[in-house]
């Protein structure tokens, strides 16, 4: 099957060059077959932000932005790492903030400045006592939060997506460059532990070169849609196509490819299905009758050395939940959904690994003792560090407590973040680049570039210590 979809991509690929031109979209134009988004110029005064680094904090002063489903738990989180004093609290509704404040006082902190309404937002950002604003609104507030925050002298961590149309992406970049602050999109899949362990195994060698990555994000929401808001999820697939929510699947595979510290993206082509179960579930909640996002996404990119990625999409239909996160390497294989497990050259294996066993199926997943000592023999640093604190803390596992204390770590000591605003857009971009592929009869979209030609400034992904 996926060789199938592969071929179909390169068939469309040829055929793009061949087919009369797209219509020119607002920001976009057809170039020797391929869609391109105009690039902005750069301001004076902007500088890039790779390996960036603030001048190390004793206390980082974080403020939250949105305490409500995902905010609520992250104030809970940050009441467990050292360093840090929660300076004020903002939801749209007070009585969101009251609870916050209440998990504050059970943990023993005291309570934060209190902030709500629909402004309530900009008058905690030109505060003068914060650091750090998290940002846990709806989506739709992410990049008018985020910008504010950082013209206003803050650092921004923001939930996922950060940002959807290749235009804001652009803006949170350039803004970033201008004013010198740390703008990380909170991507907690790339902080799971097998998709840690995987990425220390990859950067070891174990897996020889890594020539294909997969990840998605399939999840079906039906039991979930009333936990947001005014159906303010719902009503954002009403309106975009293409794969609006990425960066689960997509980020570990982007970090494993050193995207934009060795490589970058090149160009994608996309596919939808038509909604069926989304459109009928948009009519029975909302009363609308159109459903721009498709039932099932799927989006295949390639990057400047050759490397191919597929990225798949779906919150519609009753299926496991499945993040894919598949790795193909020349010598070696990991998969972590449906089922996790490792396929390597026997040659590869010491024999502590091999765990009694003579000879190994490079055409199976290695037997479960195999995977369970690899899983041992090369968890990441950072999870031998805080594993089992992560774990007991919880969030999704612990990968949220790990990508908390990575942020406030990295502030603390002076280090570059794990995710820098170029994350940030490359993984978003694709939202709004699959839908206009996708719009266009699967026509190639050129990835906008936003490090502007410094991809391989940086020499791989490093989490700093």
């Amino acid at each position: 099957m996926r060789r199938v979809m592969i071929i179909m991509a390169a068939a469309l690929v040829i055929l793009a060059g061949c087919r009369p031109c797209a219509p020119k979209g607002e920001n976009w134009k057809v170039v020797d077959g391929m869609i391109e988004f105009d690039v902005p110029a750069a301001e004076p005064g902007q500088q890039d932000m790779l390996g960036f680094a603030l001048e190390p904090m004793d206390t980082v002063r974080v403020a939250f932005v949105g305490v409500g489903m995902r905010g609520g738990d992250a104030v809970a989180r940050y009441t467990h790492i050292d360093g840090v004093k929660i300076v004020a609290l903002c939801d749209l509704y007070p009585d969101r903030v009251e609870k916050a404040q209440q998990t504050l006082a059970n943990a023993g902190f005291p309570a934060a400045a209190s902030y709500s309404g629909e402004d309530g937002w900009k008058e905690l950002c030109q505060r003068d006592d914060i650091d750090l604003v998290y940002v846990t609104t709806g989506w739709q507030m992410h990049v008018p939060i985020s910008l504010y925050a950082m013209e206003h002298g803050k650092n921004v961590a923001c939930e996922v997506p950060i940002a959807y149309s290749v235009e804001d992406c652009w803006k949170l970049v350039n803004t970033a460059e201008k004013t010198r602050r740390h703008c990380m999109m909170l991507e907690n899949c790339i902080y799971d532990n097998f998709e840690m362990t995987a990425l220390n195994m990859a950067q070891q060698g174990l897996f020889g070169e890594i020539i294909h990555t997969e990840g998605a994000y399939i999840h079906n929401l039906e039991p979930f849609w009333d936990e947001y808001a005014d159906n303010w999820r719902m009503e954002f697939n009403q309106s975009h196509g293409g794969d609006v929510y990425p960066t689960h699947g997509f980020g570990p595979c982007c970090n494993v490819l050193n995207i934009h510290r060795g490589d970058k993206l090149n160009y994608l082509v996309s596919m939808s299905t038509e909604s069926i179960n989304g459109k009928a579930l948009a009519q029975k909640k909302m009363g609308v009758e159109e459903y721009a996002c498709g039932d099932h996404q799927v989006t295949l990119v390639m990057t400047e050395k050759g490397k191919s990625m597929e990225i798949q999409h779906n919150v519609y239909t009753p299926r496991p939940y499945n993040r894919m996160y598949q790795l193909t390497g020349t010598e070696g294989f990991a998969n972590k959904y449906p089922i996790e497990g490792f396929t390597l050259r026997e040659a590869n294996l010491s024999d502590s690994l091999k765990c009694g066993y003579e000879s190994i199926n490079e055409h199976k997943f290695l037997p479960v003792e195999i995977r369970e000592a690899l899983m041992k023999a090369y968890q990441h640093p950072i999870y031998k560090e805080i594993g089992e604190v992560a774990r007991k803390v919880g969030g999704h596992g612990g990968m949220d407590y790990v990508m908390d204390y990575r942020l406030i770590y990295c502030l603390r000591h002076g280090l570059p973040l794990d995710q820098d605003v170029y994350d940030a857009a490359e993984w978003c971009c694709i939202g709004e680049l699959s839908a206009v592929s996708d719009a266009n009869g699967s026509m190639p979209v050129r990835v906008p570039d936003f490090t502007r030609g410094r991809w391989n400034k940086l020499d791989g992904l490093k989490f700093y210590r």
